[in-house]
């Protein structure tokens, strides 16, 4: 079995590869599903979470306030500490599970591990490649305030949470430029694929 580890940047298009790969075969590992998992009301993270920050960060219904916190948060490295101490714990155990399980069940030949913070948690230790999404810095930006309707100011504060793009892309194995159209991206994205196909036989 052959495990990559996907990342990237905040907007960066990660998500847009990431069900690329999900519909070539692979097995995707979401870290940003298995992170809303674990902070479901009455779980230990939700709990820790209201603990810290009060009951205002909460929808009615008592889910959390994914925006209120992310605009608390990122505006507070502190505050922006403070919680990823909170979740991080829980969501890396629940992904070592998750690929435990894949390993035992000897099924899958290729299992992708979508991590946004896949360097910064040290969660690379876990797979053989990894594969960064990139674009550059404005068009990052631009993206993120489109795509969630920040201000430049708001973006700026999440995109300098993580590590850079650049010094992402220097770390990995293979590097798809998401800077052009979505289908020069799957183009990279074939390439790649049929390259590691060749060889997941050896995992």
């Amino acid at each position: 079995m052959l495990v990559i580890g996907l990342t990237g940047g905040i907007a960066s298009g990660k998500s847009f590869v990431s069900r690329k790969l999900r519909e070539l075969g692979a097995v995707v590992i979401d870290a940003d599903q298995v992170a809303r998992e674990v902070v479901q009301p009455g779980k230990p993270a939700w709990a820790s979470i209201i603990r810290e920050f009060g009951r205002t960060v909460l929808n009615p219904d008592g889910s959390l306030d994914r925006k209120k916190l992310g605009r608390l948060v990122f505006s507070d490295q502190e505050k922006l500490k403070k919680l990823n101490e909170i979740t991080h714990p829980y969501i890396i155990r629940e992904i070592k599970r998750l690929l435990e399980n894949c390993y035992r069940s000897g099924e899958h030949k290729i299992v992708v591990l979508d991590i946004p913070l896949l360097f910064e948690v040290g969660l690379d230790e876990l797979v053989d490649e990894v594969w960064v999404v990139y674009v550059d810095a404005a068009t990052q930006v631009e993206r993120l305030m489109e795509r969630d309707g920040l201000s430049e100011e708001e973006a700026l504060q999440r995109i300098s949470s993580q590590m850079p793009l650049e010094e992402k892309a220097r770390r990995a194995h293979r590097v798809i430029d998401n800077r052009g159209t979505p289908e020069e991206t799957v183009r990279q994205i074939m390439e790649i694929w049929n390259e590691v196909i060749a060889v997941s036989k050896d995992y």
